[in-house]
């Protein structure tokens, strides 16, 4: 892919259908259970998806000493972790790089301390700036020796263990949701039970009901006597043989978002039941219908229809990823919207809120940045060369400003590999079909 990408405005509104691939929180989530739960028989994990984020998980569990095998050319494509009559942890020693994947960072760094050995997990540069302090401190409190290599509460991280003694720890919960992910799934896996209490609000709730619906998958509780209090007994899991990843959400919104900025109808094809689904980002489906979107849902399938916007004051606090795609909306509608409680935004790929109301400036928005969000008010847009800053969500988020302003060029778009690699592909699907439908 060029190292910039001019995206074409849409010459009508698409009516369309687009299938997203299997969801990345899913994939790794599913990844750790099933390699920690391995010595009970091996799991196909069907749907998984291939991205640069659940790719570095894979390469980090076959580093662990797991069997790990993707077969992503077969008619539906898989994930095989293979049955591990070793330890937990096959490996001793490892060295472990993540990328920038933050999913594969917390969730490996509490994995390996149930292990036996000295592990070492690092990234690229951005990744040393992301802040972990919080989980090896509570790895410390559980009896774990786990540092920053730097000392700045950043990666690279070195962690020894014997194992997780067990015992009570107490974790803050209002920078990243994943610590807590990370130590929940670990869990089961110690010596003694673990009580955990979060200290303050928890941010991106949704993703811990994932966690614990996706154990549970797996034969492992976990009892939860108040909103922030966690307690996990040591517990033998029951290893699935097969588990269905859903179609990702998060990837679902922008062609949500497409129909609702260009006033056509998009499909998502996809199987995220509706009710039973593990994501919570569906929910962004209820804030395009606050805007004024007419929605239909079924059970393999979501249709958005797109009308006029109106802009809306909403928490997006449970839905934190899909944050920039509805700032690309908001520059659609008549009148301003208000995005509010994502000051933990500001630690993923890029500090996000002042990236957003960066680049929304560029292409002529008015925005007002604050702490934990933003308000976006619509003016004439004009085209702009977009900084995507290594952010995956950025280049897909302003992608979409171009299917209706002129003049919107994308920079370093591969850097949408790290979770849905086909977007731009994807994204053109709507101009060929609106074309089909019209000869």
């Amino acid at each position: 892919m060029s190292d910039h990408l001019e995206i074409v405005p849409l010459m009508k509104p698409p009516c369309a259908t687009v299938q997203v691939p299997g969801s990345k929180s899913i994939t790794n989530r599913a990844l750790v259970l099933a390699a920690l739960s391995s010595q009970h028989g091996p799991c196909t994990l069907a749907g998984a998806l291939r991205s640069e984020d659940t790719e570095v998980m894979m390469d980090s569990l076959q580093r662990l000493g797991f069997d790990v095998r993707a077969d992503w050319d077969s008619a539906e494509p898989c994930v095989k972790v293979g049955g591990n009559r070793g330890s937990l942890i096959p490996a001793a020693d490892a060295d472990l790089f993540v990328a920038n994947s933050g999913t594969s960072m917390r969730f490996l760094t509490a994995m390996v301390a149930a292990g036996r050995g000295r592990y070492r997990l690092d990234g690229i540069p951005r990744m040393r700036e992301r802040p972990i302090a919080d989980l090896l401190e509570a790895l410390c409190q559980l009896g774990v020796q786990a540092k920053s290599v730097n000392g700045n509460g950043c990666p690279p991280v070195v962690i020894e263990s014997e194992g997780i003694p067990g015992g009570k720890v107490r974790i803050r919960g209002d920078i990243s949701s994943q610590f807590l992910s990370g130590l929940l799934m670990a869990a089961p896996f110690a010596r003694h039970p673990i009580a955990i209490d979060v200290e303050g609000a928890l941010v991106s709730q949704p993703y811990v009901e994932m966690t614990i619906r996706q154990m549970f998958w797996w034969g492992l509780e976990v009892e939860r006597p108040t909103p922030t209090t966690f307690r996990v007994r040591p517990q033998t899991p029951k290893q699935p043989d097969r588990e269905i990843i859903e179609a990702d959400a998060s990837a679902a919104s922008y062609f949500f978002a497409a129909a609702a900025i260009t006033g056509g109808s998009v499909i998502v094809d996809g199987y995220i039941p509706p009710g039973i689904t593990l994501q919570g980002d569906i929910e962004f489906l209820h804030v395009l219908e606050q805007m004024g979107c007419t929605v239909e849902r079924d059970l393999v399938w979501n249709v958005v229809h797109g009308g006029p916007l109106r802009g809306i004051n909403v928490d997006m606090n449970d839905i934190s990823d899909t944050v920039m795609t509805l700032a690309a909306v908001a520059c659609f509608a008549e009148g301003p919207t208000t995005i509010r409680n994502v000051a933990h935004i500001r630690h993923k790929e890029t500090d996000r809120l002042t990236a957003l109301a960066t680049e929304l400036r560029r292409v002529g928005a008015h925005v007002e940045e604050f702490d934990d969000g933003l308000t976006i008010t619509p003016r004439p847009l004009h085209g702009a060369e977009i900084e995507t800053y290594n952010d995956h969500r950025m280049a897909m988020s302003m992608a979409l400003i171009g299917l209706r302003v002129p003049g919107i060029v994308i920079k370093n778009p591969s850097c949408v590999a790290k979770t849905y690699p086909h977007f731009f592909t994807d994204l053109e699907q709507l101009r060929h079909q609106a074309q089909e439908e019209k000869t």
